[in-house]
Formats: C-alpha cells, sequence, structure tokens
C-alpha cells in the first residue's frame, strides 16, 4: 500500500464496514452515501476506479452526475480512502454465486484500461454499479434500479444529488436489472 493510502487510512479518513475483510484487487466495493450506495472496483494499494463526474460537470458546480450534463462520466484511478471519504464501505462480490467471477488479474487490467475514459451514465442503464460488475463478472447489473417510486420526483429525481440520484431505487419484484455496456476502445 502507498504511503499516501496508509496515512489516508491511519487517519480515519474512511471507514471500512465492521463486517466487511479487507479489498483485494478485483473486488467490488459498495460505499454507503446518504440515500445511494456508489460502487468502485479496487485495484490493488488503496486504489479502486470508479466513474465519476466529467469536467464539464465539475466546472458547472454539479457535485454528481446529471442528465444536463449529457448523460457521460469519467473513469478516475483514486485512494479507495479518498473515494469513501467520511463514508463506510465494504467489499461486496454479492453475485459471485450467480455469475462467475473473471480472474483478478484480467479484471484489474480492464479497470486500469478504462482509466481516463468517457463512458455512458444513466441511473437505470448504465451506473457505477453497472460499471463495475461488467468488469467482475462481464455483464453489468445493478439491485439499484427498476421502476422509479412515487417519491422520486423531479426534485429528488436524478440530477438532484451525487451521483444523480438520492434514493436507491429498487425493481419493482427486488430483482436486479441486467443491462449490457458497450465501451469504445
Amino acid at each position: 500500500m502507498s504511503s499516501v493510502a496508509q496515512q489516508c487510512l491511519s487517519e480515519g479518513i474512511s471507514k471500512i464496514h465492521p463486517h466487511s475483510p479487507p479489498p483485494k484487487p478485483g473486488d467490488l466495493i459498495e460505499i454507503f452515501r446518504f440515500g445511494y450506495e456508489h460502487w468502485a472496483i479496487y485495484v490493488g494499494n488503496g486504489y479502486v476506479v470508479h466513474p465519476a463526474p466529467t469536467p464539464e460537470a465539475a466546472r458547472g458546480g454539479v457535485s454528481g452526475f446529471s442528465s444536463v450534463v449529457g448523460n457521460r462520466a469519467i473513469v478516475k484511478k483514486e485512494l479507495l480512502s479518498m473515494v469513501a471519504g467520511r463514508d463506510k464501505y465494504r467489499v461486496n462480490n454479492k453475485n459471485d454465486k450467480k455469475y462467475n467471477p473473471l480472474p483478478p488479474n484480467k479484471i484489474v487490467q480492464q479497470a486500469e484500461k478504462m482509466v481516463g475514459k468517457e463512458v455512458p451514465y444513466s441511473l437505470t442503464s448504465d451506473n457505477c454499479e453497472h460499471f463495475v460488475t461488467k468488469l467482475r463478472h462481464g455483464v453489468s447489473l445493478s439491485g439499484q434500479v427498476g421502476p422509479q417510486p412515487v417519491w422520486q420526483s423531479e426534485q429528488w429525481g436524478p440530477g438532484a444529488g451525487d451521483p444523480g440520484h438520492v434514493g436507491p431505487i429498487f425493481s419493482a419484484q427486488g430483482q436486479q436489472e441486467t443491462h449490457e455496456l458497450s465501451w469504445a476502445s
């Protein structure tokens, strides 16, 4: 682990969930934000790869993904401790029983190839969970999406928060949505 990563962890900048094992390369990391979960993939040495707001969104003062900014995200490699901040996180490879994970070195290699690229972002079909499960399993999955509940109005809908939604969204049957992502090389 890098000295910066060790310093961040020792200063308590982020907190691993008490029942979570330490992350290993290729693990999915679920970060508990206020009202939703952000997802990243652990690539080793304290770093994760994850979709983040584009520079246009940042310049516009948008703190998260917004449909106003063209439904795009940029893939970043950052310290897990910095991405999580003071939010708790855990290793959550919840789909491993249903979908075989790719070898860790292949997951990390694919994740590293994506760094710096712009990718589509959509709350319902191309969100951060879809992104990381595509890397780990070869299929994009999300347990956070489905029909929007009645309380998800314009005031609280996509674009209102970081990264584009305020509350968790589940399918009517509590099932995960599966979508294929296509990434340009």
